[in-house]
């Protein structure tokens, strides 16, 4: 009996020693399919195949952390309160924009937190300004210089500066002389009452109005300590104020002084400027101007509600980075060519004028953005600008209107130039588009926009006296020849990458 259990045992290894061997010439008969060659080798390359899988995996999971790592750090340096990681944050857009351009990051939020401190109560104002050691001692052209030959009867609220005034505007010194509006007679003129009670605004949430297209909104949030620090003051033209009158409540003190809730109304008499757009451009880029004796100010449009308080505005984008100026990055567009074509696309202003412009920026050696640029983005969203008035913040607020002035009053297309011309000195902080969106709550306007201008179809509608020029105090620059030859200059291809812009 033991000796037939001893030879079936033995009959059931050598069995199921067969199959094993049968597996193993089946192994080696699929290994053979991918290297006939050399047989003999596949248990060295099945070694290296299922290593490179191995390495593939652990480089993409590294790889995946990296970005995860650096998403962190993004957030956290941008809401700490300490300068240093405050101040490297804005450098850190350019990484995550590349990461953003090759699709490895989630699409940005509309909105998202604002990293405030908690209580405007606690924010210390500092009490020294920020020293001026570019630009010293910045002066302005008052008395506007132009040959009277009968085709200008006053003289220009920017003034008529020459090609040659422009060019030399943008090299900079320890003592600077430019046109910065305001020309004496050339409009935008606030009343004695007015004057007298910017005098004592040193911090100042401005806006403005004109042509009726918006109501005052009034400000929410706002801490006791922000509304006896600020003047809040509301510019218009006569036309917003008669609309104003009809459609809101306006309450008069006893110095005469006009009121819409919190708004101190500003009256300009004397638009500067044949269309509204230009017009309002005056008191957004030119606040300085306006209320000279303000050390800060936060601009915001007509059609918005700040929904934050301004002392924390101000510590956010100025403070705790030690910056001066700060406004936030275009949802869409980096390039200002991008956005001249959208503005094209949804007649913004005149489609022949906007080329001609960019020609002119294109001739003068701007370039589209990259990620090889010093700059997050060449193009702002301008409806919230904060500044702190310096001088060289000041010199550049009037570089830019002087573009505004001379050529469309698209702010957007000249800002990354007027940056790109002051080679990397004027220091700013761009914040991200959601972080914008978090600052207001956008009104509709009570009525579109129209003008005339927008509906040019050629530089020859704007020659001659008279009637032909369609806007007779506004872009100059349009019926000022040009030192240059613009016929040969081609404008960078333009990828439309978005369908709102």
């Amino acid at each position: 009996m033991e000796s037939k259990a001893q030879s079936s045992y033995s009959s059931r290894l050598n069995r199921r020693g067969d199959r094993n061997h049968q597996t193993l010439r089946t192994q080696d008969a699929e290994v053979g399919l991918f290297s006939p060659r050399f047989p003999q080798d596949y248990p060295m390359k099945i070694v290296w195949k299922r290593g490179f899988i191995r390495l593939v995996l652990v480089a993409g999971i590294a790889w995946m952390l990296l970005i995860l790592v650096v998403l962190l750090f993004h957030v956290w340096s941008c809401q700490s309160s300490l300068a240093f990681f405050s101040a490297i944050c804005n450098k850190q857009g350019k990484v995550f924009i590349m990461l953003d351009t090759m699709g490895l990051v989630p699409k940005s939020q509309h909105r998202c937190p604002i990293p405030t401190v908690d209580d405007p109560n606690t924010i210390f104002i500092p009490k020294e300004r920020t020293p001026d050691t570019i630009v010293k001692n910045l002066t302005y052209f008052l008395e506007d210089e132009f040959v009277h030959n009968g085709s200008q009867s006053s003289p220009l609220f920017g003034g008529h500066q020459s090609w040659l005034q422009r060019e030399e505007s943008f090299k900079l010194n320890s003592n600077m002389k430019v046109h910065c509006g305001f020309m004496r007679n050339g409009g935008a003129e606030m009343s004695p009452l007015d004057v007298k009670y910017v005098k004592k605004c040193k911090f100042v949430v401005a806006s403005g109005i004109f042509d009726g297209y918006d109501v005052p909104h009034q400000p929410s949030n706002i801490s006791r300590r922000s509304k006896k620090l600020f003047c809040f003051l509301m510019v218009m033209d006569e036309v917003s104020l008669k609309f104003i009158r009809k459609n809101v409540t306006i309450k008069e003190d006893s110095a005469g002084g006009q009121w819409v809730g919190i708004w101190r109304l500003i009256l300009l008499k004397h638009p500067p400027y044949d269309e509204p757009r230009r017009n309002g451009k005056v008191p957004k880029i030119l606040t300085h101007r306006l209320f000279p004796q303000a050390q800060y100010s936060i601009w915001i449009d007509g059609k918005m509600e700040l929904i934050v308080d301004p002392l924390l505005i101000l510590e956010r984008y100025l403070w705790r980075g030690k910056h001066t100026f700060a406004i936030a990055q275009h949802k869409h567009h980096r390039s200002i060519y991008e956005e001249a074509d959208a503005n094209k696309r949804r007649k913004r202003y005149a489609r022949p004028l906007i080329d001609y412009q960019m020609k002119i920026y294109r001739y003068e050696g701007m370039e589209p953005w990259s990620i090889k640029k010093n700059t997050v983005s060449d193009v702002p969203e301008g409806a919230v600008i904060i500044r702190e008035h310096t001088a060289l913040s000041n010199l550049f607020s009037c570089l830019w209107f002087n573009e505004v002035n001379l050529l469309t009053p698209r702010d957007q297309l000249s800002f990354g130039y007027v940056v790109y011309r002051l080679k990397g000195l004027f220091k700013f902080y761009m914040f991200p588009n959601c972080e914008y969106n978090s600052l207001f709550v956008l009104h509709p306007h009570t009525r579109e926009h129209s003008s005339k201008i927008e509906w040019v179809k050629s530089r020859d509608e704007l020659k001659g006296n008279g009637s032909s020029m369609i806007e007779g105090r506004g872009g100059l620059g349009f019926w000022t020849p040009y030192p240059g030859n613009l016929d040969l200059v081609v404008l960078p291809p333009v990828a439309r990458t978005s369908k709102a812009g």
